[in-house]
């Protein structure tokens, strides 16, 4: 028991610091390098917490593909660290804002919230201790909240969609593949042989 509560506090520690140093890095690359410090240590304490599956998922989904996406695009696009800094200074107080009712939410429902509301399902209460967490998730994700699962998937495709529609080039000048061209194209009259003469090149 001593250990479980020491690496928690100790992944407790290092994730809050961790997060801190997203926000107040000045180097986005090393704002990235610290979420991905900050979701390993969640990915801890949800293995700490039994939620072994979360936990895998953290690291799977949001390590191996959402934070390495935030790094690609960060390092690959030419970012002017100063008009971000005088950007973000000028929306702090509507930034501090929002968090504050976030905050006050969040306490809200730490204190209103009722644990002996929640009732099991009536289909796992038999043999809920034999059921692991994944397949436990699994019920409740694909019988319960089936409708709030496929609407959440609705939504992320027309996310998907409009960022496809909104970054498409449309201009005339751009270069675009004709499948149909190069399929049917004289392979006598795509290729064409020279006849270079000893050291005069090509």
């Amino acid at each position: 028991m001593i250990v479980v509560s020491t690496l928690f506090y100790l992944f407790s520690f290092i994730m809050i610091a961790s997060a801190f140093m997203v926000v107040l890095s000045r180097n986005p690359v090393h704002s990235v390098l610290f979420l991905i410090v900050c979701f390993f240590n969640s990915a801890g304490i949800f293995l700490l917490l039994g939620a072994e599956f979360l936990a895998f998922i953290l690291v799977i989904v949001y390590v191996g593909a959402v934070a390495v996406l935030f790094l690609f695009v960060v390092m690959m696009l030419d970012v002017e660290f100063k008009s971000i800094t005088s950007t973000v200074i000028s929306y702090l107080p509507i930034g501090m804002t929002i968090g504050f009712i976030l905050l006050a939410e969040l306490i809200l429902v730490l204190f209103t919230w009722n644990r002996d509301s929640l009732k099991p399902m009536s289909y796992v209460t038999e043999n809920i201790e034999q059921i692991s967490n994944t397949e436990m998730l699994g019920m409740v994700l694909y019988t319960d909240n089936i409708l709030f699962f496929q609407l959440a998937g609705l939504i992320l495709l027309a996310s998907m969609i409009g960022a496809i529609v909104l970054t498409v080039n449309h201009r005339p000048s751009a270069k675009r593949q004709n499948i149909s061209a190069q399929v049917d194209r004289d392979p006598e009259k795509s290729i064409e042989n020279i006849k270079v003469k000893p050291g005069s090149g090509i």
